[in-house]
């Protein structure tokens, strides 16, 4: 059973914090239930197309990613393992909070699960290592549909720890500003994502 859920300033991204049982074992958690979904968003939990987990290392900085929408994706993000600064930008052309970031600390003890609607674009940066980051998505990866704004961009001013050195995909390097992604019409429309939000 879910103990809270927290609407971000970014519209439509949730924070659910579950409840954690814990006994001479260890603990227990449920990341999200359908009823807490359910009850915060007012529609079912989306239909599951894939599960994924990542493992980094301390210093690990993975986004800004999104996906093409249409059709996009939906998902939930959370940290069984290790401790991530997780941090969503709305990056919807016509969004109300385009631009706008939020951070959230992930990890075993919070327990805290988000949920990114379809064109949100979400980074973490690893702070220990072997950090597993888990990911319920509404929709098979695609990596033709993948798509990155760089973590570096001075018109976002994300606080991407520096020490250690943030470790980069190539591709996360060579990823556009905002801005230039957006003229290059290259970032989901805010209408057309709300129109694509997953079916149950």
């Amino acid at each position: 059973m879910s103990a809270g859920v927290r609407e971000l300033s970014i519209p439509g991204v949730l924070a659910f914090t579950p409840r954690v049982f814990p006994d001479e074992r260890g603990v227990f958690v449920s990341p999200v239930q359908e009823s807490a979904f359910t009850a915060a968003t007012g529609a079912p939990l989306f239909h599951v197309a894939q599960t994924s987990y990542s493992v980094s290392r301390r210093g690990t900085v993975r986004g800004v990613h999104y996906t093409a929408a249409p059709p996009g994706m939906a998902k939930l993000v959370h940290c069984p393992q290790g401790r991530a600064l997780d941090i969503v930008v709305d990056v919807r052309a016509g969004s109300p909070a385009f631009g706008r970031w939020e951070s959230v600390v992930l990890d075993r003890v919070n327990a805290v699960t988000l949920y990114l609607p379809v064109g949100v674009g979400h980074m973490f940066a690893a702070e220990e290592d072997d950090t597993i980051m888990a990911y319920t998505m509404s929709a098979e990866y695609d990596p033709d549909r993948e798509r990155a704004v760089s973590v570096f961009d001075s018109g976002l001013a994300l606080p991407v720890p520096a020490d250690p050195a943030p470790i980069l995909s190539a591709r996360d390097r060579r990823a556009p500003p905002l801005a230039q992604a957006l003229a290059d019409g290259l970032l989901p429309d805010y209408a057309a994502c709300l129109a694509a939000a997953p079916a149950p």
